[in-house]
């Protein structure tokens, strides 16, 4: 959506298949890593980490980000959330996997961080909920 100056309005949920791919394939990483980096110190750390990873996002939801909301969430949790799931991964990652490993996940991780920047301003915005 467009303002009469033609700038772009904050009210519509930014649509980019490319941050929503990348933030996915973080998450994965994410679910993958921590429960394997944290397996050999405790089975049930591991287990409650893919708990968490997994369900708080499912649980927690801001309303207009994602199409049912169980728990309604202010837009800077969900922002928390993806915050996260990616240092989740990246910390995970290196703890878990050799560098060869870490690395593109590191920089998959940095660009998910890059792309998230218009949802991120947009989940935060008074604007957003009057679209």
């Amino acid at each position: 959506m467009t303002d009469a100056a033609g700038g772009e309005t904050t009210s519509t949920r930014p649509d980019d298949p490319i941050a929503s791919a990348l933030r996915f394939a973080t998450e994965l990483v994410a679910w993958v890593a921590t429960p394997w980096a944290l397996a050999g110190r405790s089975w049930p750390l591991a287990a409650l980490s893919v708990v968490a990873l997994i369900g708080l996002p499912t649980l927690f939801a801001t309303p207009g980000d994602k199409a049912q909301v169980i728990i309604a969430v202010p837009g800077w949790a969900t922002i928390l959330l993806v915050l996260l799931q990616l240092v989740a991964a990246v910390a995970s990652s290196w703890l878990a996997w050799p560098a060869w490993a870490a690395v593109p996940v590191t920089l998959l991780a940095a660009a998910a961080l890059v792309t998230e920047r218009r949802r991120w301003r947009w989940l935060v915005s008074a604007d957003r909920l009057a679209g």
